[in-house]
């Protein structure tokens, strides 16, 4: 759920000046210590990690500070399963992590009493080669379009930490869509315009949809405040009373990424939102802090606009995957998108691969559904995308407009759900997704009456394949 996916962010823990490593038997000393960490992050002990510090290290940050980045974005990876050495680089010790849920980087070095002079966690960055022969295609490779699209797909398919690519176009009335490399590794189906995929983030625009046919409808305001939809005992957290309904759209609402308690005792790592329930996110939201003043900085934030999918459901009385039916998809004839798949449709569906090409679970969504939880192809992606620019359902139509309109003009420019860029005197409306196997790519220029879909089966980006092809239309 990108913009960045729902991915752990890069921190780094006060770097300090680096020291030589031991010489005498560095390799031994760096493995015990990477014992050792592995032994306390299971065991949640960070007061023995700081303890392996030197103190140049403790006092470049407090025990206190350390725990909270642990907290926040280590033990929410889960278990480590399993660590393996990677080449060492300008006097670092670097270790990759498998988590449950993905894989870190470990660096540190070490001072000439074995204590810690530097500890840091990224993410790890697979080394990418490139296939040896050309993965199949459905591309007839006839026109220029075909040749142009070949050429920026295979840019990303050949790596060798891709599975699948799902390309949709809209152009001058007509639709071409090609598939690429397989559904699944190794069993030979070529992904087509049927095939479903996790579309991740993309979801908040069909969220930011269902909250513009409310307002058209005169069931919600985009100026009301948010607690006039929550439980008493919610509303009652003076933070959140500021806040008003289009701030939860538009990313400027201050309330954090991910909410704090989203890992919890019913948490699965490798799916990490399946377990978090409405009451979860209430919990969080009664003594939540914000993070800045709503409606001032834009700031992406998952929580805000599950919480608006949660309003939505509490103002119909009805599931987010209903109204996405009823409103959206069942009008418009989108057949295949959906946020829980019946046998049926899961046959169609494409197994996720991390950015190592290791299959991974698909994710599944609850109370942040709104936020990420939708699956869908790019035939019917085409459709919504046909319908942003010019839709037949009148009463739709007006829920697409209002969702494009600028309701915050700083960086990045910001509609309801939908990101905006005005390069020149054209202006695209874009999204990405992306969960813990999956990537998604749309984008749409309304005055051109163009649009560009990008479904992938892999964890490796696949907006630069989406941003070259419109620039080629």
């Amino acid at each position: 759920m990108k913009l960045t996916n729902f991915k752990v962010v890069v921190m780094l823990l006060f770097l300090t000046p680096l020291m030589t490593l031991a010489q005498s038997g560095g390799q031994r000393k760096s493995d015990l210590v990477v014992v050792l960490i592995k032994k306390y992050i299971t065991e949640k002990r960070v007061d023995q990690i700081y303890a392996l510090g030197s103190k140049s290290y403790k006092s470049s940050i407090s025990q206190e500070k350390l725990a909270d980045f642990f907290e926040k974005n280590i033990y929410i990876l889960g278990k480590i399963k399993e660590s393996s050495l990677i080449s060492p680089k300008k006097n670092l010790n670097r270790y990759k992590l498998e988590f449950e849920a993905e894989n870190i980087e470990l660096s540190f070095s070490l001072d000439q009493n074995n204590k810690l002079t530097e500890l840091s966690f990224s993410d790890f960055v697979p080394v990418i080669t490139k296939k040896i022969t050309l993965v199949p295609s459905s591309n007839p490779l006839k026109s220029k379009l075909d040749k142009e699209i070949n050429t920026l797909a295979r840019s990303y398919i050949q790596n060798s930490n891709t599975v699948g690519l799902s390309i949709g176009i809209l152009k001058d009335g007509k639709t071409y869509t090609y598939g690429y490399g397989s559904t699944q590794k190794k069993n030979g189906v070529l992904p087509d315009a049927n095939t479903i995929f996790e579309i991740g983030s993309i979801s908040k625009t069909f969220t930011a949809q269902l909250l513009a046919w409310y307002v058209s409808a005169g069931k919600i305001s985009l100026t009301d405040p948010i607690t006039k939809y929550l439980p008493d005992s919610v509303a009652a957290n003076p933070e959140l009373q500021q806040i008003k309904v289009v701030n939860l759209s538009n990313h400027t609402s201050g309330l954090v990424r991910l909410p704090e308690n989203l890992m919890n005792k019913n948490s699965d790592a490798a799916n990490p939102y399946k377990s978090y329930t409405k009451e979860l996110l209430f919990s969080y939201l009664k003594s939540c802090k914000l993070a800045s003043v709503p409606g001032e900085v834009y700031s992406y934030s998952n929580t805000g606009t599950g919480l608006l999918g949660v309003i939505l459901e509490r103002i119909s009385g009805k599931t987010y995957e209903e109204l996405v039916k009823e409103i959206i998809t069942d009008p418009l004839k989108m057949n295949s998108t959906f946020q829980h798949l019946t046998p049926e449709l899961a046959k169609r569906f494409a197994k996720v691969y991390n950015l190592e090409a290791k299959e991974v679970k698909a994710w599944d969504l609850d109370a942040l559904v709104g936020a990420g939880g939708l699956r869908s192809t790019v035939n019917d992606m085409l459709i919504y995308a046909d319908n942003n620019i010019e839709s037949k359902n009148s009463e739709l139509a007006k829920a697409f407009e209002l969702t494009h309109q600028v309701t915050f003009s700083k960086d990045p420019m910001v509609g309801l759900g939908w990101h905006i860029m005005k390069p020149t005197t054209d202006t695209y409306y874009w999204h990405n997704g992306g969960t813990g196997g999956s990537r998604s790519f749309i984008i749409i220029n309304i005055n051109k009456k163009t649009a560009v879909v990008v479904l992938s089966n892999s964890q490796a980006d696949t907006d630069n394949v989406g941003v070259g092809i419109i620039e080629k239309l």
